[in-house]
């Protein structure tokens, strides 16, 4: 009777145990290796075909399953950032290296930054005609040489001596995005439409069409407890005077600090840039204690009351993630340290 009653209560005591295993288990949280973005914008159900919503996840799970693989490989999240960012911009659904848009001059100018947030180096190229993956361009910037940013010609030379894909700009041209050039002339000679998307007004004129083409962007930790940031855009469709967007200028558009995240943003640019929106977010995490998420949030409501638009991705050091926009959609991602892989497009995905 005893030894029943001792067996009864270690089968008990078993069970409760087993209990709280399953609970505890149920209540963690995953931890996060990677987040992407493809940009923000009027992204609805009833203006995507099912083939291009189809083509756009494929392509957001390639990039993801492109930089887990690095980061299980045990290559550093800078690797893994660059690798990512590098099928996007070879993407031409993305506004980003072959899927570039046009400039009022109908060239494709693009922007690229990144950063390691363990060192807290970076490198970043904007207005660049020539380099296949301005990524990979950004990156040598920090690399190799004393300096943070370079534009232009120079930024090609120095690429081009850095031993960076080049090629002739024609590589660039697609008839999409030329015809979306051609369409942004003749509805608005004036002012120039933004990648994102928007009809608010602006001091030198009104934006009124949505022309959505999607800058790139990837944030990721590696098994070393290190994350990395980067960003690639093809800036604004009809963009004249050499403008540069928030993309490649760091705490803007591009950040990364193991203290506190790895951000890179998508939007707006002129709003970005204003509000400082990546460091930003770091910023408040580090002096106020908030979390990725309550940060994030944050700053993009005050580029929100400010009139722009847009999003963000964010990864802290701990694996923990946030997503945010203002838009009514961002192609988004994330993978986990054990390979789920999500991918989002609307706002209610």
């Amino acid at each position: 009777m005893i030894k029943n009653l001792s067996n009864l209560k270690a089968g008990a005591v078993l069970l409760l145990c087993l209990s709280a295993n399953l609970a505890v288990a149920q209540t963690k949280e995953e931890k996060y290796v990677m987040v992407i973005h493809g940009g923000a914008g009027t992204l609805t159900r009833k203006n995507m075909s099912a083939e291009k919503e189809a083509a756009y996840r494929a392509a957001l799970t390639l990039a993801l399953q492109t930089g887990y693989n690095a980061i299980k490989a045990g290559k550093s999240s800078l690797d893994a950032v660059e690798a990512t960012i590098h099928t996007l911009e070879d993407n031409p659904l993305f506004n980003a290296g072959k899927g570039a848009v046009f400039t009022r001059d109908g060239r494709n100018e693009m922007d690229a930054a990144i950063m390691d947030g363990k060192t807290m180096m970076a490198g970043a190229v904007a207005g660049v005609t020539t380099i296949k993956n301005p990524i990979s361009a950004a990156r040598a910037v920090m690399e190799k040489s004393e300096h943070v940013m370079m534009v232009g010609q120079g930024a090609e030379a120095f690429a081009k001596q850095a031993g960076i894909t080049i090629v002739n700009p024609k590589y660039f041209y697609t008839k999409e995005r030329w015809d979306g050039l051609q369409d942004a002339i003749k509805e608005d000679s004036v002012k120039a439409v933004l990648d994102h998307g928007s009809k608010k007004s602006m001091k030198l004129g009104t934006i009124n069409h949505d022309y959505k083409f999607g800058t790139v962007g990837a944030v990721a930790l590696d098994q070393a407890g290190n994350l990395a940031a980067g960003t690639s855009t093809g800036g604004m469709t009809n963009k004249k005077y050499g403008r540069v967007g928030d993309s490649p200028i760091i705490g803007a558009g591009t950040y990364a600090n193991n203290a506190t995240a790895g951000i890179s943003c998508t939007g707006w640019g002129e709003f970005y840039i204003r509000n400082v929106v990546a460091h930003d977010i770091s910023a408040m995490m580090e002096y106020k204690n908030m979390s990725v998420a309550d940060a994030s949030q944050a700053v993009l409501d005050k580029v929100g009351k400010m009139g722009g638009d847009g999003g963000l991705i964010a990864l802290d050091a701990k694996g923990h993630v946030a997503m945010p926009f203002n838009t009514e959609g961002m192609y988004r991602g994330t993978v986990t340290e054990d390979g789920k892989i999500v991918v989002l497009i609307y706002k209610k995905d």
